[in-house]
């Protein structure tokens, strides 16, 4: 695991309706994205472990682009994000976590269907345990990941969160899809 040294990471505590997380950026993009209904703990202690002697500023204004976005998606307006990212893996959890941003919006894909994807089929248990490290929740979504058998599987908010996101998305595809017939 890289740590990097002297970094300003700027937080914010996003609030959306039943939504409530810490969010984190430095000056090149999104480098965190907190569990729902986590204290500031669990930010403070990912920073600390990441990032040696780094200094969290709480901004709530350098985070703005990114709580829109977010809060666009718990609203069901966005189903994918623009927002630069700044987070640091070892080649194979990059790997995992950009085919996690291949999966669409609404779907899910299992470990082994990822671990296919980067052509490494031999390796599910490692891409779930590069699924787990992944810092931003929500924004690369390893929510949509499952286990093979369809099953809800481990995940860093836990399984509440992962139901209450994959519901979000089945019901904002049902409500776009819908037709109103007079």
């Amino acid at each position: 695991m890289e740590t990097r040294t002297n970094q300003k990471m700027y937080w914010t505590l996003l609030v959306h309706e039943k939504w409530s997380l810490y969010m984190a950026a430095t000056s090149k993009g999104l480098c965190y994205v907190g569990s729902h209904n986590k204290p500031f703990e669990e930010l403070s202690d990912w920073a600390k472990n990441r990032f040696s002697d780094s200094v969290l500023i709480q901004d709530d204004e350098k985070l703005q682009p990114y709580m829109t976005e977010l809060t666009e998606y718990f609203r069901g307006e966005r189903k994918s994000f623009t927002i630069p990212f700044d987070f640091y893996g070892t080649p194979f959890q990059l790997a995992v976590w950009n085919a996690l941003c291949e999966i669409p919006y609404g779907q899910t894909q299992s470990y082994s269907d990822i671990a296919n994807y980067i052509q490494k089929p031999a390796a599910v248990r490692a891409v779930g345990t590069a699924i787990g490290a992944n810092p931003v929740l929500i924004t690369v979504p390893c929510h949509r990941v499952i286990g093979k058998n369809g099953s809800l599987t481990g995940y860093r908010g836990g399984l509440n969160m992962k139901t209450q996101l994959l519901q979000l998305e089945q019901e904002s595809l049902l409500t776009e899809g819908s037709v109103l017939h007079v």
